[in-house]
């Protein structure tokens, strides 16, 4: 057996059989070969299994996400079955005695480069296709894999270098029990999306990839942040026991379902989750979720090859409004930047992407796109409590354009006899340093701020959240961040505005007591993380959080501010 050391990103036990969802190495030699019908029966048997595979996965395409995801792999079989191109790939081998995977690749690259060259559109796209196509006949000639995590139907482990917000989409959380990667931290999508799956995670192993294989036992940790290879009999029976207690844990939480989230001393506060697509919604009911605090559409425009109509986006908010029965419902306007592409909008590439053209810095710009997502965001509104906010505001400029953008298209709505909710609220998310500073000044024509601590801080900490060599300086504690949280949250009710919090932080069992002392009104966390955080709540006196919070802001470290939450929780 081995060990690895991560960081804990989503809670639980998890113990099952790895999956790698690495690319293989697709790397050969030319050959000389001896019997090119040898050569020919192995290509044409690569090409079948291929063929069984895109059928397989077309189908389930089919049914899981409708006929225009299925159409793309329809577009793949034809490519495997057509003539033009298996014939001259053979006829390579034949004349030239070389192995087929050689031919496959040069008579590949070949076609590739001519499709690429040519001015239609339609014809440019058959060049991906055939290069997807072709890498997966070459891995069956070589004895690899192309991994695909939604084709997964047993229970396993994922491992990876790192999860795209595209990969975890597609997976199966009936199968996948648990997942541990290379890179990334507690704010990364991947684990973010880890929660809101409810399945356990440890992230920042640095070599995942390189010490577990197909097939090894493995044990993901995700309180302490471990990860065992091939555990002895005692450690399995050990973890099971472990996984055994923390499912009573949720049990006793789950007690606390329909409960309110009332401190000791009476004062409610409203505790909301996180999601990313309608599907997500039965988790928040199902954990007591009092709202929806963070919807993230971004999840709309991704794993797709076209921007999503006003209708399809028209039907997602609906569903999600209906489906929460009056309850609020926080919509973010698209962001898409950072570790989140759109590539087929084909935007340039940046040195510092974070710090670059992305969230409504972008819609203000392709205002075709913002403009269609908030016709279809106005005329769901009237199916439920529709509360809108605007990412990465960095100036009241931005948001005052944002809004008047809003305000036009509504306006054209109710000009055409489409009803439109009149109470809808309008809020920002605060992700940027300048922005809670002058809170005050926002605070004077927002409804409402959302706090996103992810971005927060590591704008104030100067530190990629993404990068593990400065990962030392997420310090969601650091009394730099609490004061600016403080700061908007002032600003917010000076003003008679709410103010919440969806980052993160606001799920964290270390920063619940500072925060509910600071005043914060809404905690937005994935829904995963609600019963236990409603549970510590009821435990927690607000007035005894208020003295604690005034103390913690004053003081210089982190160290000292977890020292102080502490001790106050074990008094």
């Amino acid at each position: 057996m081995s060990f690895l050391k991560g960081i804990a990103a989503s809670s639980g036990v998890a113990i099952a059989k790895a999956y790698r969802l690495v690319e293989p190495d697709l790397s050969f030699e030319k050959l000389t070969i001896d019997s090119f019908e040898q050569e020919i029966a192995r290509l044409h048997a690569s090409l079948q299994i291929a063929q069984s595979e895109l059928e397989a996965i077309r189908d389930k395409a089919r049914e899981e996400l409708g006929e225009d995801k299925a159409a793309i792999f329809e577009a793949h079989l034809l490519v495997l079955n057509d003539p033009e191109l298996v014939n001259p790939i053979e006829e390579k081998i034949k004349a030239e005695s070389v192995n087929a995977e050689f031919a496959l690749k040069e008579t590949a690259d070949m076609f590739i480069s001519m499709f690429k060259s040519m001015d239609n559109e339609y014809m440019k796209e058959r060049a991906a296709d055939i290069r997807d196509v072709t890498k997966r006949v070459l891995a069956h000639l070589l004895g690899a894999n192309i991994p695909n995590p939604g084709m997964v139907a047993e229970e396993v482990i994922i491992v990876a270098d790192d999860l795209t917000p595209s990969d975890t989409a597609q997976l199966d959380r009936n199968f996948v029990k648990g997942f541990t990667t290379n890179v990334g931290g507690r704010t990364s999508h991947s684990a973010i999306m880890a929660r809101s799956m409810e399945i356990p995670a440890v992230v920042g192993t640095k070599n995942a990839t390189e010490e577990i294989h197909n097939g090894d036992l493995v044990v993901v940790d995700g309180l302490k942040g471990e990860v065992h290879i091939n555990p002895t009999p005692e450690m399995l029976q050990s973890y099971r026991a472990v996984a055994e207690d923390y499912e009573k844990q949720k049990a006793e939480w789950a007690k606390l379902v329909n409960e309110p989230t009332v401190t000791k001393d009476g004062i409610h506060v409203e505790l909301a989750a996180n999601i990313g697509t309608p599907k997500d919604l039965k988790g928040v009911l199902d954990n007591g979720g009092e709202g929806v605090g963070l919807y993230r559409t971004e999840f709309l425009y991704m794993d797709r090859d076209q921007l999503p109509t006003e209708e399809e986006q028209f039907e997602s908010y609906k569903a999600v409004l209906e489906g929460m029965k009056g309850k609020p419902v926080v919509v973010r306007t698209l962001d898409i930047g950072g570790d989140k592409e759109l590539p087929y909008l084909n935007l340039p590439k940046e040195m510092n992407p974070f710090l670059g053209f992305r969230a409504i810095r972008l819609c203000l710009e392709e205002q075709d796109i913002f403009r269609t997502q908030l016709r279809a965001l106005l005329r769901a509104s009237v199916h439920g409590n529709l509360k809108i906010m605007f990412p990465m505001i960095a100036t009241l400029a931005e948001f005052r354009e944002a809004k008047a953008i809003l305000l036009e298209e509504k306006g054209k709505l109710i000009s055409k006899g489409i009803m439109v909710n009149e109470a809808i609220e309008l809020g920002i998310m605060v992700e940027i340093p300048s922005t809670a500073i002058i809170a005050d000044q926002f605070a004077k024509e927002v409804d409402f701020f959302s706090i996103g601590t992810n971005d927060l801080i590591q704008y104030t900490m100067a530190a990629d959240r993404m990068n593990q060599q400065v990962s030392y300086l997420y310090q969601p504690y650091n009394p730099s961040i609490l004061r600016l949280v403080k700061m908007v949250i002032d600003a917010a009710h000076k003003e008679g505005k709410w103010a919440g919090m969806c980052g993160e932080m606001a799920g964290d069992e270390t920063a619940i007591p500072v925060l509910l002392g600071l005043g914060l009104d809404e905690f937005s966390m994935s829904a995963s993380s609600i019963l236990k955080a409603r549970s510590l709540i009821r435990t927690l006196s607000k007035s005894d959080m208020e003295k604690l919070a005034e103390e913690v802001v004053a003081m210089g470290t982190t160290e000292e501010v977890v020292e102080a939450i502490n001790k106050c929780l074990r008094l």
